[in-house]
């Protein structure tokens, strides 16, 4: 990512942090609309899941500029998701639920840059993640 996408990322998300029960709470309603299915995988209190969502959320934009030293945390995650039965083509569907949840927490301040640079750092750890899940059922089977 360039720094002026880093920088968009960080410079949102900010503006999201002071809202992030409410994001939270948004991000769920719109996956389980995008793909109702989902709802199963959930077996715990939304609240806390959307405390945890956020945190790690935090943690990686924040981070964002130099993300070497999260990838093994990423890649636990996503190997954890295996477990909760998290399928491949879930995180195009979580991808699209957090771009709307942006769109909808930032109005006006979540531009076509700004929406785009979002779309650019989840399809990169997405795709980090998705890799992590592959390498991990490929060990289990």
């Amino acid at each position: 990512m360039t720094p002026l996408q880093i920088d968009l990322v960080q410079d949102s998300f900010a503006l999201i942090v002071p809202r992030r029960t409410e994001a939270a709470a948004i991000f769920y309603e719109r996956l389980f609309v995008l793909a109702p299915e989902t709802r199963a995988l959930f077996k715990n209190d939304l609240a806390e899941q959307g405390r945890k969502l956020m945190q790690v959320l935090v943690t990686i934009v924040r981070n964002f500029d130099d993300l070497g030293p999260l990838l093994d945390s990423v890649d636990y995650l996503a190997q954890r998701h295996v477990g909760y039965g998290v399928r491949d083509e879930h995180y195009a569907i979580v991808g699209e639920a957090l771009i709307e949840t942006l769109r909808e927490c930032l109005g006006v301040s979540f531009d076509e840059r700004t929406e785009r640079a979002w779309g650019y750092a989840y399809t990169i750890l997405s795709g980090r993640m998705i890799r992590a899940a592959r390498e991990w059922r490929d060990l289990a089977a």
